[in-house]
Formats: C-alpha cells, sequence, structure tokens
C-alpha cells in the first residue's frame, strides 16, 4: 500500500552521484517520500527537505567542480550539523568527508564526517558484503542476529579519522571502513561504503523513512 508523501528526501541526482536502485527510489515513495532531486555540481542550496540521501557514483572524476560549489557544501554541513536526517553510500560517503586525495592533490569537500579520503590505484572493497548492525544503528533495531546482505566496490578508503568514530555496522565479509566496522554514525547521518537494496530481510527504505518522519515529527513539537 502506498503512503501519502508527507515527508520530502533530497536525493543527489547528477553526473557525480547517479548509482541508484530504480525499484529503492520507488519504495522510498511508496514509503511517504517526495523525492526532490539535487545537483551537487551546480545548486547553490539546499531545497527545504526533511532528509538527504546521498547515493554512490564518481565523485573522483568531478572533484574541482564539487569543491567549488561551496555554497552546497557548506549548506549540507550546515544541515546535518543541526541535526538533518542523511544516508549516505560509498561516493555519498566521500564527498561528505573532509576532503578527497587523488593524483597528488586534495580536493575540500563537505567536512561532515572528521576524516579525509585516499584514492587507490586498486579496489579498496569489492563484492558481496554480510553486515550485523550495532546498538549504534540509528534506524531501529531488526532481530539482533540478522545478517544483512549487501555490496561494496570503492577505490578509495578513509584516512587521518577521529579515533571516536561510532559505527551502525560490524563488517562480518568484505572491507567496508577498515576491515571491521562500516556505517560511520555522526548525529542523524549514516554513511557507510555499503550498498543496500531493499530486501524482504531489510526494507531499509522504510526504515529511513520512518526515522526522517518520526524527526520531522520530534522537531516540529518542539517549536
Amino acid at each position: 500500500m502506498t503512503q501519502p508523501q508527507d515527508i520530502r528526501i533530497g536525493i543527489a541526482h547528477d553526473k557525480a552521484f547517479g548509482f541508484y536502485y530504480q525499484d529503492d527510489l520507488e519504495s522510498l515513495k511508496n514509503n511517504g517520500a517526495e523525492l526532490v532531486f539535487i545537483n551537487t555540481l551546480h545548486d547553490q542550496h539546499l531545497p527545504d527537505i526533511d532528509g538527504l540521501f546521498i547515493g554512490g557514483g564518481f565523485p573522483e572524476s568531478f572533484l574541482t567542480e564539487l569543491n567549488a560549489n561551496k555554497n552546497l557544501r557548506t549548506a549540507i554541513h550546515a544541515a546535518i550539523d543541526k541535526g538533518l536526517p542523511a544516508y549516505a553510500e560509498c561516493g555519498g560517503l566521500m564527498y561528505l568527508a573532509r576532503s578527497i586525495n587523488w593524483k597528488d592533490q586534495s580536493y575540500e569537500m563537505c567536512g561532515v564526517i572528521p576524516a579525509d579520503i585516499q584514492m587507490y590505484e586498486k579496489p579498496q572493497g569489492r563484492g558481496y558484503t554480510r553486515l550485523q548492525e550495532t546498538n549504534q544503528h540509528l534506524w531501529g533495531a531488526i532481530q539482533s542476529d540478522q545478517e544483512i546482505m549487501a555490496h561494496e566496490f570503492h577505490y578509495s578508503g578513509l584516512v587521518n579519522p577521529d579515533e571516536n568514530l561510532q559505527f551502525a555496522y560490524q563488517v562480518k565479509r568484505g572491507h567496508g571502513i577498515d576491515g571491521h566496522n562500516d556505517g560511520i554514525i555522526y548525529k542523524n547521518l549514516l554513511a557507510s561504503y555499503t550498498h543496500l537494496r531493499d530486501t524482504n530481510i531489510n526494507h531499509w527504505t522504510k526504515r529511513f523513512t520512518t526515522f526522517v518522519r518520526n524527526h520531522k515529527h520530534s522537531a516540529g513539537a518542539k517549536q
């Protein structure tokens, strides 16, 4: 059953960020989200949104353009710092870090995640993953012993991370952030190298939209 659209979720969708499963986007809409597409290369401001999803892609191919759009980077940093619910996968995680380093050059990014990104010649994580959620996860619990099946493919890794990072997942198979953990938690942001797919085992789109909706209602009640 399709739920009336009562929340607005921004989707970074442009040449830098284009890896999305269409049926997952449809599932977000079916769970009550109006999708508001954002061009990270050209848009100067965030639209009026209740949540943000920055998917995978190739930000390393558009570093000059992403770096040049400081207005949007600053707006994203400020919004997440103020508690905007956000989810980022792989390329989205890279964009939210302090910087991306590639070919002996460093490009400032959003600075939300207290770490830098280093590009490598060989994949740092590739293939299917198995994850188990920690009690730090933001979106409400699933069965404590239930493993999440997903996948990753990235040529980058975190360097200079804050030693107090909190993680949503323990990696049972794959690499994730450091071979043991994935899913960085910062306020209401979850950012991982893992790409999720909405399945019967993990309806992540419903969990995320519920999280966004609950935050919207909670924030409204405090006003």
